[in-house]
């Protein structure tokens, strides 16, 4: 009954919301439209020289307030806090050696074929992902943003990045400014494109059978393998994020690939629901930037307050440290403002950076800091139920 109920609401408000790649349910701001395309190597990032092979090793929305010093209430798992000066992006401990016995990555995995030779953004006027690897389900497209200049020896993060239901990966390249924030916090952004083969592009709804969501799994561990052979990553710095049905997805990808992520950051995602999947417990702790729009936050069936709350159950039942920002926009861009001199979307690749593979279970920089770095809005919070949901005007509605 719940499947059949289900179908009943997917198929009738399908249309209603899908958009298409300048709108939709983007909840990401405009951003740059510059960077070309070039070939990845291990030492220049937006060149035209050739791909060399790397050691595989081991493997935006805008933020009202900078700095924070309310403390909420105690519960959750985690305890209180908003922001505080912890020293904002000074924090970031990816790049930091594991301490003795710490839980660290496994390897990354391996690509049975032939990895492209990968290269960097989009050419100018072509919206298409520009990286072609033949997985198990056909071809699939993706594109790879990284610094410019990479040192030798320099082990590079890695965020995926997975698009909203009417957008792109060329769309969420070009609206998260992530080509000039990988290029100042040193990190390499995968951004994957969506088959387009099932309703909601990105397997996640109680429709879609366990061989596509696994198929999409498995296009993860390719992009994964490519990178790392390509580039010299830090396996223990490898994070999800995603917008609306990308981060429905990345709620899924954190039971399926847990292994190998360091961090979530789903904005306006979560499990559950009479649509979309149940939460599964992860291989490993990581801990979970969980954003949404409040009360309001709702589009195409799946209403993301219900759903990112049950996501933060399931994560604390699984000792997961969870961070909690919630705004008053609906679904739309998450009304950041950051502080000047910070990249547009700072606490997304912020959490990612200061989450390594290695902290213990449940453990978090920011609760030996006592808080949040500079650079997160005020609506956020250490700890499930911890967040003051901001308050102020906001944007239009981005699910139509």
């Amino acid at each position: 009954m719940r499947s059949r109920n289900a179908l009943v609401l997917l198929s009738t408000l399908f249309l209603a919301c899908a958009g298409d790649d300048t709108g939709g349910d983007a909840t990401a701001t405009e951003g740059e439209t510059s960077g070309s395309s070039g070939s990845a190597s291990s030492t220049s990032g937006g060149s035209d020289s050739s791909s060399t092979s790397a050691s595989t090793g081991g493997a935006s929305e805008t933020g009202t307030s900078g700095t924070s010093d309310a403390t909420t209430g105690t519960s959750g798992t985690t305890g209180s806090t908003t922001g505080n000066d912890t020293g904002g992006l000074d924090m970031l401990m990816c790049g930091q050696e594991p301490p003795p016995g710490a839980e660290v990555a496994p390897p990354p995995p391996t690509f049975g074929g032939i990895c492209p030779t990968l290269e960097l953004g989009f050419l100018e006027g072509d919206k298409t992902a520009p990286n072609e690897v033949m997985t198990a389900g056909g071809p699939r497209r993706f594109a790879v943003v990284a610094p410019e200049e990479i040192a030798e020896g320099e082990r590079l993060p890695v965020i995926f990045m997975w698009h909203w239901l009417g957008g792109s990966a060329h769309s969420f390249w070009e609206r998260s400014e992530v080509t000039s924030a990988a290029e100042e916090l040193r990190f390499i952004a995968v951004i994957p494109e969506s088959k387009d083969d099932i309703l909601f592009k990105w397997p996640f709804t109680v429709l879609d059978t366990d061989e596509r969501v696994e198929e999409e799994f498995a296009f993860f561990d390719d992009m994964l393998a490519c990178v790392a052979e390509q580039f010299d990553i830090d396996e223990n710095c490898v994070s999800s994020t995603g917008v609306s049905a990308g981060a429905l997805f990345t709620g899924q990808l954190a039971g399926g690939r847990g292994e190998y992520l360091s961090a979530i950051m789903p904005l306006s995602g979560g499990t559950g629901g009479l649509t979309v999947k149940p939460w599964k417990s992860s291989k490993h702790a990581m801990p979970a930037l969980v954003l949404w729009g409040g009360r309001d936050d709702f589009c195409v069936a799946v209403d993301f307050n219900e759903t990112s709350m049950d996501l933060e159950a399931g994560l604390e039942a699984d000792g997961h440290f969870v961070t909690e920002c919630i705004h008053n926009c609906g679904h739309s861009t998450p009304p950041f403002d950051v502080p000047m001199g910070f990249p547009t979307f700072a606490p997304l690749w912020m959490f990612a950076l200061d989450h390594p593979y290695w902290l213990d279970d449940g453990d978090s920089p920011y609760v030996e800091a006592g808080g949040l770095p500079v650079g997160y809005p005020e609506w956020c919070a250490v700890g499930i139920g911890n967040a003051d949901i901001r308050t102020g005007e906001c944007g239009p509605d981005e699910c139509s």
